[in-house]
């Protein structure tokens, strides 16, 4: 299974998300490194932006990673909803800006 996830290495949850998925032989992560550049940066904010499911992130003064985007462009802020045999511990939905939220 081929999943993109935007993260950055300063997020608890994205770190902790990360290595879930990375223990997974027949997961295929294209990890995406929002703080390591602008277009990365960019990237992610296209879906931010242009997605309702971002609406109470946004209000909530909060980011939105790690965003796990699956092979059939379904996207979410939760492993186990695409992940039976995860099983996840609650990853929080999003950083808040002020970093409370890590």
């Amino acid at each position: 299974m081929k999943i993109i996830m935007y993260g950055t290495e300063i997020c608890s949850d994205c770190v902790a998300a990360k290595a879930q998925l990375g223990n997974h032989a027949a997961i295929e992560l294209d990890y995406r490194n929002i703080t390591e550049n602008t277009a990365t940066m960019k990237e992610f904010l296209i879906h931010r932006d242009h997605d309702e499911m971002f609406k109470p992130i946004i209000e909530a003064g909060k980011i939105g990673i790690p965003l796990f985007i699956l092979e059939d462009g379904t996207q979410t802020f939760d492993l186990a909803d695409f992940m039976d045999e995860i099983k996840a511990q609650p990853v929080k939905n999003a950083c808040s800006i002020d970093g409370k939220g890590c």
